[in-house]
């Protein structure tokens, strides 16, 4: 058995609210085990046999849209994966603010134009580094509360999904995901 988390994306911080009650019931419902839920934002670890992430993730995603009626983009990670994000990241020993160090997890990794092209807005002090099928971010100056760099702006410049967490429930994910 793997360990892998679930990230929804964009739950519980608008207009779509899921209980995690019912995400570690779905879950569980499909047939994986061990499933905990880390905050209320949509993050779930979860036991099931070696799987490739995009299956689970679509797995999870057509669950939610068929029993609840809920149709958010589902990204998964297994453990090794975010134990390689946390050990990649440029930016953790910068700051003691985990606010102002975060990941975007991408649904694919971009293209390399796309990459290249990708700037932060003009007048925003920040930082990032692609790698693979994440991004690292370091806002020094403030959290990721102000920015025009969302998951809506990656998004549109990459063409890809995105959801991002910040450094704090990024290691809280890779500890619950630890084999």
């Amino acid at each position: 058995m793997n360990r892998y988390a679930a990230l929804l994306r964009g739950v519980n911080v608008g207009t779509t609210r899921l209980a995690m009650a019912d995400l570690r019931r779905l879950v569980t419902d499909l047939g994986h085990s061990d499933v905990k839920t880390y905050l209320q934002s949509g993050n779930v670890v979860f036991s099931s046999p070696p799987a490739k992430d995009d299956i689970l993730a679509e797995g999870i995603a057509r669950k939610l849209a068929d029993e609840l009626g809920l149709r958010v983009p589902v990204l998964v990670r297994g453990g090794d994966e975010l134990a390689a994000v946390v050990a990649a990241s440029p930016y953790a020993g910068k700051q003691d603010d985990p606010t102002r160090v975060l990941v975007a997890f991408l649904s694919a990794a971009p293209s390399k134009a796309k990459v290249k092209d990708l700037a932060a807005p003009a007048g925003e002090n920040l930082e990032f580094a692609v790698d693979g099928r994440e991004i690292h971010l370091h806002f020094p100056d403030g959290g990721y509360g102000r920015t025009k760099f969302t998951n809506a702006h990656l998004e549109k410049k990459l063409g890809v999904v995105a959801t991002t967490r910040n450094w704090k429930s990024v290691l809280a994910l890779r500890d619950l995901t630890a084999a």
